[in-house]
């Protein structure tokens, strides 16, 4: 799914906006970093985004990357999904949605669902904690890699 030019201006001028609202320097690179992520539907991981950046601007180093995405994350700009101990995936799309992951490729896109937007967690849920937000996480085997393994040996 690209993301629409208006989209991508919205994402940027909000960015601008924290950055202001929070006294956080706004600096070219954490601008490139931010885009990047902002420009994309894939949830980039940190090492993807880096390698995007990079392109725009050689000298960045990965290091600056990940801190930038923390800070980002820290100030509401960007989400991370995906279980902690394997590659953290960015997201910058903070409307209401859900995710479908390919267990083999590791695809990320975004979808939308009334039905899963209004789903009423169990009672039981608030014996864990206050809960913030939630996010369905629909785990399958993509188009591609579906046709791979149906093509003969």
């Amino acid at each position: 799914m690209k993301i629409s030019k208006r989209e991508i201006k919205q994402r940027m001028e909000r960015f601008e906006e924290v950055c202001r609202n929070s006294g956080m320097k706004l600096t070219h690179q954490r601008m490139e970093i931010f885009r990047e992520v902002a420009q994309t539907s894939d949830h980039p991981d940190a090492e993807k985004v880096y390698q995007g950046v990079r392109k725009r601007m050689p000298t960045m180093s990965l290091d600056t990357v990940y801190r930038t995405l923390w800070l980002l994350k820290d100030l509401g700009l960007i989400t991370t999904l995906g279980p902690p101990r394997e590659r953290t995936r960015f997201d910058a799309n903070l409307s209401h949605h859900h995710h479908f992951v390919c267990i083999q490729c590791g695809l990320t896109r975004d979808f939308y669902s009334d039905a899963f937007d209004e789903l009423r967690l169990p009672d039981s849920v608030k014996a864990f904690g206050r809960m913030e937000t939630t996010q369905v996480e629909v785990k399958g085997v993509c188009l591609k890699c579906n046709a791979k393994e149906k093509k003969p040996s």
